[in-house]
C-alpha cells in the first residue's frame, strides 16, 4: 500500500435545483425540498400546483425578507409546458416532485432521459390492517384521522381497513359512528372551525362519488354515505362527508385506485397472513400500518409487508424530518428519496481528493 496518503470526501452542490409540488399541502411539500437545496449551497426553482398559486409567492417573500439574496429562490407558474420546460432545460440539474403515480412516472422519465437527478412521490394505497387484540378506542380515532384528515386528499391517508376474523364486527359500528360525527363546513366561516373542509374541484369530487357508486355496484356496502352533504352558505361547494364502504373486495375499483377523497374501504380477512398478502397485490407501497397488542403480530407485519412506511398503532405512519420519506413501487420513482440525509445526498455531488506530498520541498515553498 502506498504510504502518506490522504483521502477526502467533499459534498458540493448541483447548481439549479427544482421541485414541481401538489395543491394538498401548498407549504409543506415545498418546505421538504427547498431549505435543503438551499441549505445544500444550490438556487431553487418552485413550480406550485396551479390550483394553489399563492402560498408559494408569500414562502419566497418572507425568505426575500430574511435576506436570502434574489435570484437563490424562485417561483414559476404554469401547467405541463412549465413542467416540461423544467424538464429538459440544461440548467436545471435535479427535479424533485411530489404528486400522482401517472405524473411521477412522466417525470422521473422524462427528467432522467435529459440528464436530470428525479425524486418523483406518486399515489397510494395505504392499508391499515386491525387484528382482534387490538385497542378498540384507540384504532378507531386513529383510522378516523388517518382516513378523513385533511378531506383524504394526502397520499399517506389511510383508505383501506383490514379487518382480521372478528375485529370487523366490533370495530365497524364505531368507525361509522366516529364518521358521522365529522362535521363538515366552510373553512371561512366566522362560526365555529369544521373537522373538514371541501375537496379541491368539483370535477375530483365526482370522480370520488363516482368511485363510491362504483363500489356500491360491484357488490360494496355503504355504511356510511357522505355525499349530497349540505354546508349552509355554500349551496355549490364541493363538499363530501365522511364515507365508509364496507365488504370491498379487491377486484373493486374502488379497492385498485387511489380515491384521494374522505373515503374508507373496509375488508374482511379470516388471518394476519391473508391480510399482508392482500396489502402486497397493491400497486403503491407509500405505506401501512398495523393495530395490535401482539408483538409477534407486529413483528411478522413489518418484515413481510411491502412498503417504504410502516405503521405500528399508528395511523399515518409519515416520517419526521430526520428520515427519509421512502415509497415503494408505483409510489415512489427514483433512488434517493425527499428528507433526511438522503435528501442531503440528492442535492450534493461527491467529491473524493486523493493527496500525497513527498519530502518537504512544498514546505519549504510556503515558508518563502
Amino acid at each position: 500500500m502506498a504510504r502518506n496518503v490522504d483521502c477526502e470526501t467533499y459534498l458540493q452542490p448541483l447548481g439549479v435545483c427544482a421541485g414541481i409540488t401538489p395543491f394538498n399541502f401548498p407549504a409543506m411539500v415545498p418546505l421538504w425540498m427547498f431549505p435543503l437545496a438551499i441549505a445544500c449551497g444550490n438556487t431553487f426553482v418552485l413550480k406550485p400546483s396551479e390550483k394553489v398559486p399563492l402560498t408559494a409567492l408569500v414562502l419566497a417573500e418572507l425568505l426575500e425578507k430574511a435576506g436570502l439574496p434574489k435570484g437563490v429562490m424562485n417561483v414559476v407558474h404554469g401547467g405541463r409546458e412549465c413542467v416540461d420546460a423544467l424538464l429538459t432545460h440544461p440548467k436545471v440539474r435535479a427535479v424533485s416532485f411530489v404528486g400522482s403515480s401517472p405524473v411521477a412516472r412522466h417525470i422521473h422519465e422524462t427528467g432522467t432521459r435529459n440528464g436530470k437527478r428525479v425524486q418523483a412521490n406518486g399515489g397510494a394505497k395505504n392499508y391499515i390492517v386491525i387484528m382482534p387484540d387490538a385497542d378498540v378506542s384507540r384504532t378507531v380515532e386513529a383510522i378516523s384521522t388517518a382516513a378523513f384528515g385533511c378531506a383524504g386528499e394526502r397520499c399517506m391517508a389511510g383508505s383501506t381497513a383490514i379487518a382480521v376474523g372478528k375485529s370487523g364486527d366490533v370495530i365497524l359500528p364505531q368507525l361509522v359512528d366516529a364518521a358521522r360525527s365529522i362535521k363538515v363546513g366552510r373553512t371561512d366561516s366566522t362560526m365555529s372551525q369544521p373537522d373538514m373542509g371541501p375537496l379541491i374541484t368539483g370535477a375530483h369530487r365526482d370522480r370520488v362519488e363516482g368511485l363510491v357508486e362504483g363500489g356500491k355496484d360491484e357488490g360494496a356496502t355503504l355504511a356510511c354515505d357522505g355525499r349530497g352533504v349540505k354546508v349552509p352558505g355554500a349551496p355549490n361547494g364541493f363538499y363530501l362527508g365522511a364515507t365508509v364502504v364496507d365488504n370491498v373486495h379487491e377486484t373493486m375499483a374502488i379497492a385498485r385506485e387511489e380515491v384521494f377523497g374522505p373515503v374508507l374501504n373496509v375488508m374482511r380477512m379470516e388471518d394476519l397472513g391473508m391480510a399482508i398478502e392482500t396489502t402486497n397485490r397493491s400497486a403503491y407501497g407509500n405505506g401501512a400500518s398495523i393495530f395490535t397488542s401482539s408483538g409477534a403480530a407486529a413483528r411478522e407485519f413489518k418484515h413481510r409487508v411491502k412498503a417504504g412506511m410502516v405503521g405500528i398503532n399508528v395511523g399515518v405512519p409519515a416520517t419526521m424530518a430526520m428520515f427519509p420519506f421512502t415509497g415503494w413501487d408505483a409510489s415512489f420513482y427514483g433512488d434517493l428519496h425527499i428528507q433526511g440525509r438522503e435528501a442531503v445526498q440528492f442535492y450534493t455531488q461527491q467529491k473524493v481528493v486523493t493527496a500525497r506530498w513527498f519530502g518537504g520541498a512544498v514546505g519549504d515553498v510556503w515558508r518563502q
